[in-house]
């Protein structure tokens, strides 16, 4: 936003090369809303009259400071609750990068959510009150985290002011949460003392804490290297849309447009349309600012084929020798999200890229206790934000990649048919190919 005034400043637009997603969780009362209020402040991301409306509401509300957690807080029903009942996106930009914020809230009622909201995240941001130390929903926000393969796990132990920046409180949190860490698939792992209230290490680093020598939170999430997570490698186009001209000055062209899953498409690189098994050539890639020699995640384009291929929305175009599982049963975790509980024998919809198919539930393995990581294996169904690995019998056969290598082509969603409504997000195990 060039010449936005913020804090009375007016911010000259710089712009972000790279794109940045952090899912953020934490218990209710452990200060997320207020350490996003504290980025976006520290920041210069607030406008004049945002933060004007912030002060008065403090002063109404008797706070005895300027409360930051309204800046986040945009729900009444999350003032008046002090929980955070859905999740929302919160967009700031700094320099160096851009970052949207998934808030997503903390309560195990709320696991959907939190799934949901940290499904597409480069990192994980785990919110700990330096006064509780590690509870049972720290613990499940890391599994959830590391379930979902997100690449980079930040804790932040907030509220160090409250507890007198003592270091051994630190070392005692960091210690007991890498012991848990340690059961699960996190590579990278980083921990860091704030207090959201008083700006400590959020943006700059703190003076109360020398003791500290690691960076403040937004140098962390402005050097995380996060190029080498996506995959580019497996090269994935699922195509969304044909793309043909009705009319006399473009009768020969046909275009086939979707987002790049993964890989790289280049300009004359050979290709292979599944499930045909056709092998042609890549004649060009568009966009709406023109022309591309090559495009990669997570861009939306058109692709030309040199040849006059038969391509449909839902078939894939990969590279020779590389391309995903033809299957029509799949193994997978699943997040259920319906009151309407899975049971063995349940039949629905499956949405996997563009490609969709009927699913029957053939059998429910186990059922997770994600505080404990206890497998239930006697469990006849998931309840509303259970979590469980599942077989699936599809009706046709969607070309799918384990979620430990792909993470857009090994998700999908299942639909309840009779009211539309998503009722599973699930990630792919294993597949038999057809």
């Amino acid at each position: 936003m060039p010449g936005a005034a913020t804090n009375g400043k007016v911010l000259v637009d710089a712009r972000p090369s790279e794109l940045v997603r952090v899912a953020t969780a934490g218990s209710v009362d452990d200060g997320k809303s207020t350490l996003i209020g504290r980025l976006l402040y520290d920041s210069k991301q607030v406008l004049q009259d945002q933060l004007e409306h912030v002060e008065r509401v403090s002063v109404e509300r008797g706070d005895g400071y300027v409360n930051l957690a309204l800046l986040t807080d945009g729900l009444r029903a999350e003032r008046e609750q002090g929980i955070t009942i859905d999740v929302a996106y919160r967009y700031f930009h700094t320099p160096k990068r851009k970052f949207i914020i998934a808030d997503t809230p903390g309560h195990e009622q709320y696991t959907r959510n939190m799934v949901t909201g940290a499904s597409t995240a480069d990192v994980a941001l785990v919110l700990i009150d330096a006064r509780n130390g590690v509870v049972e929903q720290s613990r499940r926000h890391a599994f959830i985290a590391s379930l979902l393969r997100i690449p980079h796990l930040v804790v932040a132990i907030n509220k160090m002011d409250l507890v007198a920046w003592d270091e051994a409180v630190f070392e005692r949190i960091t210690s007991e949460f890498a012991s848990w860490a340690a059961k699960l698939d996190v590579t990278d792992i980083t921990f860091i003392p704030i207090s959201a209230l008083q700006g400590d290490n959020v943006v700059e680093r703190s003076e109360h804490m020398p003791w500290y020598d690691g960076p403040s939170l937004l140098y962390h999430l402005e050097h995380v290297h996060i190029a080498s997570d996506r995959n580019l490698i497996d090269c994935r186009f699922p195509v969304q849309w044909v793309i043909r001209p009705m009319d006399d000055d473009h009768h020969d062209y046909r275009g086939y447009a979707g987002q790049v899953a993964s890989g790289v498409l280049s300009v004359g690189d050979e290709v292979v349309v599944q499930p045909s098994g056709v092998r042609t050539r890549i004649a060009a890639i568009e966009t709406q600012d023109g022309p591309l020699q090559e495009a990669y995640p997570p861009l939306s384009v058109t692709v030309l084929l040199e040849d006059d291929v038969d391509v449909s929305r839902g078939d894939m175009i990969c590279r020779i020798n590389n391309s995903p599982t033809p299957s029509k049963e799949v193994e997978a975790t699943i997040c259920w999200m319906s009151e309407r509980p899975l049971r063995p024998g349940g039949r629905y919809r499956i949405k996997h890229t563009t490609r969709t198919a009927l699913a029957k539930v053939d059998q429910l393995r186990y059922r997770f206790d994600v505080n404990s990581m206890h497998r239930d294996e006697q469990a006849d169904q998931l309840g509303l934000n259970e979590i469980g690995r599942v077989r699936l019998r599809l009706s046709a056969p969607l070309l799918v990649d384990e979620y430990r290598r792909n993470r857009a082509t090994g998700s999908f969603i299942l639909i309840e048919e009779s009211s539309n409504d998503t009722v599973a997000a699930g990630m792919i195990l294993g597949a038999d190919e057809d």
